[in-house]
């Protein structure tokens, strides 16, 4: 049997080493303001507050389900800031940073775990699609937008470029696959961005794949990147080059950020039944906002003000979240029937009569609102 190969680590593009320190790249520089860089800081902290405070208020029994983030804040928000606002963001379920920086309210995130809505945000205002549960198949759904997109004329150095985010054990999914060869195929303006946090629910990286998972792309026949996960300056600039290669007609890319998942797979799921806590402790060591936090203090950009200020926000925003989720409101029966089709139906206008007139059965039960 050949050799297992799936735990070699090649050289990752690293522009924040975990002590804080900038590395320069020939091909991926980083050009940022003190203002941006703390920008980024920003970000990554409001972003870990919120999915805190999520996990929180689902074990207290306020929502239903949470798919944490905790540890790939750095890939989300460095990624989500590369993306302009014409392009369009395919996400899974738990890129709760791209949806930050996408201007996707957490309000509607909790929504949508709270059960009390079905999507929660306009895809089209926002540039950030409804999120995936079925693994992988919003890779065929960047690609076919992606194609629309260049069908339209909407490339160019000005264009649109579309971005779809999953995880390693999407990868084994066929739908991500027949995506890599229809992209390539139609030199479709698309990025790959799989976030490989090492598990796949209890599934070890091993098991999904026997080489690097960037390297699948030249088999499909476009490039693949490797970048430090946990690097928000290296997710940030390679994105941002990968889209405008993908604007200016070059085809797909896949950037695999190299992270780790520090939390459970879903609030459903005991991740200390398959995983060691020594792993744990060496990914913790690498934690992107602790890099960033460094960089800031180490170089001047930031002092204690600065922040103070920002870890008040975050209390403040815990509080808002707290707030927000638990004054979301039931949604009302025939609401299931809104915004199923993008124009009226009349078959579905009948089934709603139908239904209407069900519920209406019941003594006292009404359709307050729904008709």
């Amino acid at each position: 049997m050949p050799e297992n190969t799936s735990h070699e680590e090649p050289d990752l593009i690293q522009l924040l080493t975990p002590e804080g320190e900038l590395v320069e790249h020939p091909d991926y520089p980083i050009d940022l303001t003190p203002e941006e860089i703390r920008g980024l800081y920003r970000d990554l902290v409001l972003v870990r507050r919120i999915d805190t405070e999520a996990v929180a208020l689902q074990r207290q029994g306020e929502l239903g389900l949470w798919a944490s983030l905790l540890g790939q804040e750095a890939a989300q928000v460095g990624s989500g800031r590369a993306l302009r606002p014409g392009d369009m963001a395919f996400p899974s379920y738990r890129d709760h940073g791209v949806a930050w920086c996408r201007g996707v309210s957490h309000k509607s995130l909790l929504g949508l775990y709270r059960g009390v809505t079905n999507g929660g945000w306009d895809p089209a205002e926002h540039g950030f699609h409804l999120y995936t549960i079925v693994i992988g198949s919003q890779a065929l759904h960047a690609t076919g937008y992606a194609m629309g997109v260049q069908r339209d004329g909407a490339v160019g150095e000005d264009g649109e470029a579309v971005i779809t985010y999953f995880g390693d054990g999407a990868t084994s999914q066929g739908d991500t696959n027949e995506a890599f060869n229809f992209a390539a195929v139609n030199n479709a303006p698309v990025v790959f961005f799989c976030q490989n946090n090492q598990w796949a629910i209890s599934e070890p990286l091993e098991r999904q794949s026997r080489v690097p998972i960037y390297r699948r792309a030249a088999g499909f026949g476009f490039p693949g990147v490797r970048i430090d996960g946990n690097d928000v300056f290296a997710s940030l600039a390679v994105t941002r080059k990968a889209l405008q290669s993908a604007r200016e007609g070059q085809g797909p890319t896949l950037i695999e950020a190299f992270t780790y998942r520090m939390g459970a797979h879903t609030t459903n799921d005991d991740p200390t039944r398959y995983r060691m806590s020594a792993e744990l402790e060496e990914w913790r060591l690498k934690d992107p906002i602790s890099r960033l936090w460094a960089y800031l203090a180490n170089t001047g950009l930031a002092d204690d003000a600065f922040f103070a200020s920002i870890e008040a926000e975050s209390e403040e925003l815990a509080e808002q979240v707290r707030r927000d989720c638990r004054s979301l409101p039931d949604p009302r029966p025939l609401d299931i029937f809104t915004h199923t089709y993008a124009e009226p139906h009349s078959h579905l206008d009948r089934q709603r009569s139908e239904f209407a007139d069900y519920l209406a059965s019941f003594e006292g039960a009404g359709t307050e609102g729904g008709r």
